[in-house]
């Protein structure tokens, strides 16, 4: 029973995003339920602000998930299976980084920037996303590799494989699936980033920053529709995801 009532807590809030980019309601005011209609699902990009700043979200999302995935494996890799000086000040710092505020980690990416020289704008909001996710893809990458056992890699080095070749046939589709998560969980936290984002981003509008600034007029239906349409991606991808492993492992 107790985890039932857990699991319903975590999905009331999505259900009722989900329910409400189907109300029927006559304003931008969106919080009472006037009936079903299917109408914001074709003026979806009807608002052209609110596009802009969902691309902007998207794109930065996905170049963050690439750059900290192909930043974060290698560190991820070197701390599972290598013993090395400084290695548990590594792996400290990474942890740090994940344990600190957003808030005090945004102002000082912030501080950072303004000490450089640098306008803010869509690239220091890269940045400063590439900056907070590397951490996450290391440690997803680092607990991959601690169920990885060291001796398939020596048994194809004994039959005759190179050592790049040991890895990209035998590690390197084993440790697919937790660079695939890291990539994944880099992704989910830079389109839904708010605190960082808003204080490096300049001019440049995302989609959590457009949505924070109309919720003092009212948030439009779109707002939902695009919400859920980015749930149902995650979950398919996620669901992607777990099959690959399944058919991996088997």
């Amino acid at each position: 029973m107790y985890t039932v009532l857990v699991l319903a807590w975590l999905l009331l809030p999505i259900a009722v995003m989900i329910l409400f980019g189907f109300n029927d309601t006559g304003s931008k005011v969106n919080f009472t339920w006037q009936g079903f209609t299917v109408n914001w699902y074709r003026h979806l990009f009807a608002i052209p602000n609110l596009t802009s700043a969902l691309v902007n979200s998207l794109t930065i999302a996905l170049v963050v998930a690439v750059v900290a995935t192909l930043l974060g494996t290698p560190i991820g890799l070197a701390l599972g299976r290598h013993r090395f000086r400084g290695r548990g000040s590594v792996d400290l710092l990474m942890f740090a980084a994940i344990a600190a505020p957003e808030i005090a980690l945004g102002a000082a990416l912030l501080s950072l920037f303004i000490v450089m020289g640098v306008p803010r704008g869509y690239w220091t909001i890269v940045i400063a996303h590439v900056a907070f996710c590397i951490p996450y893809v290391a440690i997803t990458v680092r607990a991959r590799m601690a169920g990885h056992d060291p001796t398939l890699e020596e048994a194809a080095r004994d039959l005759g494989a190179g050592p790049w070749a040991a890895f990209r046939l035998v590690t390197l589709p084993l440790l697919l699936p937790g660079v695939a998560s890291g990539a994944l969980l880099c992704f989910a936290l830079s389109v839904d980033d708010y605190v960082i984002t808003s204080f490096n981003a300049g001019r440049t509008v995302t989609f959590p920053l457009w949505v924070y600034s109309a919720s003092r007029t009212g948030v439009p239906p779109q707002v939902n529709v695009m919400g859920t349409l980015i749930f149902t991606g995650g979950l398919i991808i996620a669901g992607a995801n777990v099959l690959f492993s399944r058919r991996r492992v088997a």
